[in-house]
């Protein structure tokens, strides 16, 4: 049986990009299967009593110094938003709408969003970039909203928040293999070694 995991994540989280850019790696070292499980990080916040490390002011300015040295790590690019904290509620309905009814297209949107949240950044809270940043990768922006406001697409997101926060998640990126839940981008090395066990 392919051993599988499960990353939780959301486009807000700039650890859960840098872990985004490293699992397919990983998996394919270990034979894995990634299964993604978009979530609300906002939500996930509200329901455990956690919040964003860049609100304590010495933990982010660290956080943010932290980042860049795992990105040079990786060899990947990691730009910091301006317009971070970022509302991300349409952006993961519509990770869940095109994992619901367009698997063949959800990678390519959860590539894009993560691009233009992590790497060339702009302000994604703003409908009209929202917009224009899915014209230009190739999708209908009006079928999009379509998506993100269908009532069965907002249940689901909501469901899978609360799948997340009910199996111990209180953060974003976490991974599970198996039963077994793994935090934050710096525990990839532990995740591989769950793999290959």
């Amino acid at each position: 049986m392919t051993k599988q995991v499960e990353f939780f994540f959301d486009f807000g989280s700039p650890t859960a990009y840098l872990a985004y850019t490293q699992l397919p790696k990983i998996a394919a070292e270990c034979g894995a299967q990634i299964a993604c499980r978009p979530m609300l990080l906002g939500g996930v916040f509200k329901a455990t009593g956690n919040q964003s490390p860049v609100l304590i002011a010495p933990k982010g300015a660290w956080m943010w110094g932290d980042m860049d040295r795992w990105a040079r790590r990786y060899g990947v690019p990691l730009v910091k938003n301006p317009h971070f904290i970022i509302n991300t509620l349409t952006l993961m309905r519509g990770a869940v709408g095109l994992q619901m009814r367009e698997p063949g297209r959800f990678l390519r949107y959860v590539d894009a969003m993560f691009h233009a949240m992590w790497v060339e950044p702009c302000n994604l809270g703003d409908p009209a970039v929202v917009a224009a940043m899915l014209e230009k990768a190739g999708f209908d922006a009006a079928a999009f909203a379509a998506l993100a406001g269908d009532p069965e697409v907002k249940a689901k997101l909501i469901a899978l928040t609360d799948e997340a926060v009910k199996r111990g998640v209180f953060g974003a990126p976490t991974m599970f293999v198996g039963g077994e839940m793994f935090f934050g981008q710096d525990r990839l090395e532990f995740v591989r070694e769950a793999l290959r066990s």
